[in-house]
């Protein structure tokens, strides 16, 4: 028997809360999704649960996801066109530099 099968055997056999510890290790071992520091995912895990508290109570709504990409796209380009006007200011002002 291969290795890995027996130590998916043996993990098998844990009680249910011992099993739960290693899948969320094992969980946390794979790349991708995770935060890099625990205190990353403990402020964004504060975070949604003060916009899921804000919505429950009324403070704030929701819009569907083709609308959130709407806005999403309308604020990148408005920032995209402050940064290219900004950046042609920066190249008008400093003409006089290279002569």
């Amino acid at each position: 028997m291969r290795l890995r099968d027996q130590i998916i055997q043996q993990a098998l056999a844990l009680p249910p809360e011992d099993r739960k510890f290693v899948a969320d290790l094992l969980a946390g071992s794979l790349p991708g999704g995770e935060f890099p520091t625990g205190e990353i995912a403990d402020a964004w895990s504060k975070e949604i649960d003060r916009w899921i508290a804000a919505y429950n109570q009324g403070e704030t709504t929701a819009v569907d996801f083709d609308t959130a990409l709407d806005n999403v796209r309308q604020v990148l380009e408005a920032h995209r066109a402050s940064k290219a006007t900004d950046q042609k200011d920066f190249d008008a002002s400093s003409d006089f530099l290279i002569g």
